[in-house]
């Protein structure tokens, strides 16, 4: 069935942005629209929240913006989606017939990242599995070590009785050093390591922060849906087919219907800043991972 929604543009008296809001921008670029603003909109007045900037343009009006951070979008999207695939495994392979390995990769030099090792090792890895007949589960994230060089940590499920063998030794990782050993609070590692990287200088380019494998269909849609924003989250169930397709945005492949993002976003000076254009009326008050009747499940 198709789901009722109206738009609705703001009222020229509103608050810039609220809490809420906030977040909702910060996701903006990453879920919604990212059509260039003209920023030729005329300032309503009053006093700026916190966080927001004031922005002149070439029609010298003004109007509020929320700066967006690229580096703490990123982080922040991370926090959600790494512990939730990890739980969503824990809970499908259950304690009792599978256990967590937490394994360290290290660089021996500082400068000997390449971007295709993390994949070579879970590709070993993988085939490692295969020929035992079991699928490798694993979540992983990148972070820094203090002299600079690039380590991982990969929480591998195994099958109660199977020892993975040492990366380095088997010829996984000829980088450098390897550590394994077992997780008793598999979410709580990766929460640990998320929680440092706010706090970490640049990684190397073409250094993905993290990544994960194994999980069915059902976990996939829920990771997907967790890191959608929150305006998005209200009209779109776990299950919602939704695609980005070029030149239109989103769009719901079950019903047509594009979802316009209530945000636009602007790029001056290097910085990227979003603002809200309109309100969405109704929708779903949201607490978690949900499906809509009609849906189709994968």
């Amino acid at each position: 069935m198709k789901f009722p929604i109206r738009f609705t543009q703001p009222a020229p008296s509103a608050a810039p942005a609220s809490a809420s809001a906030s977040h909702d921008a910060q996701r903006g670029p990453a879920c919604g629209e990212t059509g260039a603003a003209s920023g030729r909109l005329q300032e309503a007045g009053g006093t700026p929240a916190s966080g927001l900037v004031k922005i002149s343009t070439s029609a010298t009006t003004y109007r509020d913006f929320l700066e967006i951070d690229p580096k703490k979008t990123r982080v922040q999207r991370l926090r959600k989606t790494i512990p939730s695939a990890a739980n969503l495994l824990q809970q499908a392979l259950g304690p009792k017939r599978y256990k967590a390995a937490m394994v360290t990769l290290t660089y021996r030099g500082v400068d000997d990242f390449e971007p295709k090792h993390i994949s070579r090792f879970l590709d070993l890895a993988r085939k490692w599995m295969a020929r035992r007949g079991y699928k490798l589960h694993y979540v992983w994230v990148a972070e820094l070590q203090k002299r600079g060089a690039l380590h991982y940590h990969v929480l591998i499920w195994l099958p109660k009785g199977l020892t993975l063998p040492k990366p380095d030794k088997q010829g996984w990782w000829p980088h450098g050093m390897t550590k394994i050993e077992w997780a008793r609070n598999a979410v709580g590692y990766m929460v640990k390591y998320l929680s440092k990287m706010d706090s970490q200088g640049s990684f190397p380019k073409g250094c993905r922060l993290s990544g994960r494998g194994g999980l069915d269909a059902s976990a996939r849609a829920i990771c997907r849906w967790i890191n959608y924003a929150s305006w998005l989250k209200r009209i779109a169930g776990v299950n919602t087919p939704i695609k980005r397709i070029k030149g239109l945005g989103l769009v719901n492949m079950a019903s047509g219907e594009v979802l316009r993002s209530p945000w636009q976003v602007l790029v001056a000076e290097g910085k990227i800043f979003v603002y809200q254009v309109f309100d969405i009326i109704g929708g779903i008050d949201y607490h978690g991972p949900y499906s809509m009747l009609g849906e189709s499940h994968a």
